[in-house]
């Protein structure tokens, strides 16, 4: 993490955060259940629950045993997820009625997100790679409840023209994962530099995809749980000179960082501060980077 100690802000706190455990939290799931009745029997269960200041739904829970051994987690009332992993679905807006692709959805905290605050209206296009993934995005869509959504199997980078008109596209990227460090130790001294350089060539194709299947005017959000601007910065601004698209500024709730200007003699633009950065002392969970285009007519 040495090579980012110039970018990100209170380094010393950062690092700090790192070494601590991250808290448990869960997004209760609006089309099933409210947060006081999920605070209520998680309690009666033992275990301290208190909802995060900057948003209700969102539940921090402490206590012996794993909440995910639940009824109420079998039954779909929560989702058990990263306090950060759920800005980027904040970022996107998703309104009732839409028609919006996850090109990457698996295991679905995202997409499920989507479909609640839509009220199982609209359509959601939930897009992943094998199987293997799409059966844990298969299972969660199934046990939040979600009816508004279809799911299909392609390389998001070639993904086809269906006819769709998309209102909004998340591309919620595959990444070297640093902002996870606290859950996976082995990357607590960061990715290794030769990943993190393979990865962002997917990256790139993916955002690009994505800008163009989004119809004229509309939103994509793109999104990593990683620190490295070659898979952030670098990547939004390759999508950016392929097809027409401007940055639009993030509006959140949460502290955090802007967008990175330039790295490493590259220049990125003034613009890219719109981008957004949250690191794990900010909200004592992972790290995010959060990107919100329009494309161009």
């Amino acid at each position: 993490m040495e090579r980012y100690r110039d970018i990100i802000p209170d380094f010393d706190a950062f690092l700090e955060t790192l070494e601590r455990q991250q808290p448990v939290t869960i997004r209760v799931n609006r089309l099933k259940a409210m947060p006081e009745q999920v605070a209520e029997r998680l309690k009666h269960r033992g275990f301290d629950v208190k909802p995060l200041e900057w948003n209700e739904w969102i539940l921090q829970v402490e206590g012996e045993g794993s909440v995910a051994k639940t009824l109420e987690h079998w039954l779909g009332w929560f989702y058990i997820q990263e306090a950060s992993a759920a800005t980027a679905v904040i970022a996107l807006d998703p309104k009732p009625n839409e028609t919006i692709l996850d090109m990457c959805a698996s295991p679905g905290g995202k997409t499920t997100q989507m479909s609640e605050l839509m009220g199982n209206t609209g359509l959601i296009v939930a897009n992943d790679t094998t199987p293997k993934r799409l059966r844990a995005l298969l299972a969660n869509l199934s046990r939040i409840g979600v009816v508004n959504t279809i799911v299909t199997q392609w390389d998001g980078r070639n993904y086809p023209d269906l006819g769709l008109t998309f209102d909004k596209v998340l591309v919620d990227a595959p990444c070297s994962a640093e902002g996870r460090a606290r859950e996976n130790p082995d990357l607590k001294q960061g990715a290794d530099i030769n990943f993190v350089r393979s990865i962002s060539g997917t990256q790139k194709g993916l955002l690009r995809r994505a800008l163009e299947l989004v119809k004229p005017g509309g939103i994509v959000v793109y999104s990593t749980c990683t620190f490295a601007p070659e898979e952030n910065e670098a990547v939004v601004a390759y999508a950016m000179q392929k097809v027409p698209s401007e940055l639009l500024p993030v509006d959140l709730p949460v502290p955090h960082s802007h967008g990175l200007t330039e790295w490493q003699g590259r220049e990125f633009g003034e613009d890219m501060k719109r981008c957004v950065r949250i690191y794990p002392h900010h909200l004592d969970s992972g790290g995010m980077f959060i990107a919100k285009l329009r494309r161009l007519a």
